[in-house]
């Protein structure tokens, strides 16, 4: 088997991070002619999802800065991938991790994020996200010598990791022929970071993002921007448009990405191919041709309970 990181032994883990397959989407969206649609898998990466990304430059970030040594704790708050992320990375280096997360978060996250070793610190689960945001804030304000807080909401090396990575992979892969590139908002770091890059490439390259239609979803990573902590990396002007996408719709894509495509992927992903897929209809009604990527965050089996399939 040939991997897409070469034939070289990785120095550790980290080195296994980014250039995941871009992949046609070839069934699903096949009744709008003229328009190709495709979908950057980033359940690849070793952490299983688009996170490992950003949490790998903003630790490396902070080690050539000395922000962080092994006398800290890294701590942020997370809804999971970030979390898992940070979590294998800190085993991988050596650096201790600490964790808030929503107690609604799956049982699988959490198995995951304690299995490498990372301190598991739980907000309430009515409060979501952002509750986990404030907790952690107030924890870093209780101890500023006990942690490293990078502050996935606010670091500017979260979208420099897909400015650097997501987008000039995607812009290789189709050998400068995407048109549209689409990603669901959660931090904002993957749509902010590679929409940069691609328009760098090619000015009338269009970015869309995706947010759940509801203020409470079920499209576990995303935001709901108008009712959420906005991110302070998030920067809507720098985008073409946002796209209201329902729970409904993303879990009955992703199910059928399973079906169809066999791409076994989270809500999330089917909440970025609903996005898409509003592009591309778009592009045929009007007789247009069009190169539309989308972005899948993860991969579906840690939605998942034990003994609930």
């Amino acid at each position: 088997m040939t991997f897409a990181h070469g034939p070289m032994p990785l120095r550790d883990l980290t080195g296994a991070v980014g250039n995941t397959p871009l992949i046609r989407i070839r069934q699903i969206g096949r009744e709008f002619s003229g328009v190709e649609i495709y979908a950057k898998h980033e359940g690849f990466n070793p952490g299983g999802s688009v996170k490992d990304r950003p949490a790998l430059q903003m630790i490396q970030d902070a080690l050539a800065a000395g922000s962080i040594d092994r006398t800290k704790s890294l701590i942020d708050s997370t809804s999971g991938n970030t979390g898992i992320a940070y979590s294998w990375i800190g085993a991988a280096l050596g650096l201790k991790v600490t964790l808030v997360m929503p107690e609604s978060v799956s049982r699988s996250r959490k198995q995951i994020t304690k299995a490498f070793g990372a301190e598991q610190v739980f907000s309430d689960p009515m409060d979501g996200s952002d509750g986990a945001i404030r907790l952690c804030r107030n924890l870093v304000a209780e101890n500023p010598e006990k942690y490293f807080y990078p502050d996935q909401y606010s670091n500017h090396s979260n979208p420099k990791a897909h400015y650097l990575g997501t987008g000039r992979e995607i812009w290789e892969q189709t050998q400068g022929r995407v048109t549209h590139f689409v990603a669901g908002i959660g931090t904002s770091g993957t749509v902010m970071g590679t929409g940069r890059r691609l328009k760098e490439c090619r000015a009338g390259i269009q970015v869309y993002a995706v947010e759940p239609a509801e203020p409470m979803h079920g499209l576990e990573g995303l935001k709901h921007m108008p009712t959420s902590i906005v991110p302070a990396i998030y920067q809507e002007a720098e985008l073409d448009e946002k796209l209201s996408i329902t729970t409904d719709a993303g879990w009955d894509l992703a199910e059928r990405l399973g079906r169809e495509e066999g791409l076994f992927v989270g809500h999330s992903a089917g909440a970025a191919l609903s996005g898409a897929l509003v592009v591309a209809a778009r592009l045929h009604q009007r007789g247009e041709r069009g190169v539309v990527v989308t972005l899948f965050p993860d991969r579906s089996e840690r939605y998942f309970e034990a003994g609930r399939l």
